[in-house]
């Protein structure tokens, strides 16, 4: 679903930083995709490092329902609140990923390993 609703970021280092996931973690998913013939990846041909991920169309109906899925988890999570309460939560829930992103950030440059090894 992440490569359907994000074409733009189609590599496993999107994948990565986007999610916040660890490289091993993709890396197996995507090898699982592949190998359900969902997937598939090409190399550039003008960088090598350069590997993106295409889906195919063996995904479409597992798309479909996964679209679906997401709609109707939307439509029963925000059931009974009106347009303005909707719009709140997701100005709360930006600002909560936000802080998150910052600091996770803060945690990669080492800032705060002390806390860590407690």
């Amino acid at each position: 679903m992440f490569l359907h609703n994000n074409p733009k970021h189609n590599t496993a280092a999107d994948i990565v930083k986007i999610r916040k996931s660890t490289k091993s973690h993709v890396s197996t998913s995507l090898k699982a995709l592949e190998n359900k013939g969902l997937i598939e990846r090409i190399q550039s041909a003008r960088n090598k490092k350069h590997i993106e991920i295409v889906i195919l169309n063996k995904a479409e109906s597992i798309i479909k329902d996964g679209m679906k899925a997401q709609k109707e988890f939307a439509k029963n999570a925000l059931d009974g609140l009106t347009e303005e309460e909707k719009y709140m939560c997701m100005v709360v829930f930006n600002k909560i990923c936000a802080n998150a992103d910052a600091y996770l950030k803060k945690y990669a440059e080492g800032e705060n390993e002390k806390s860590f090894l407690l």
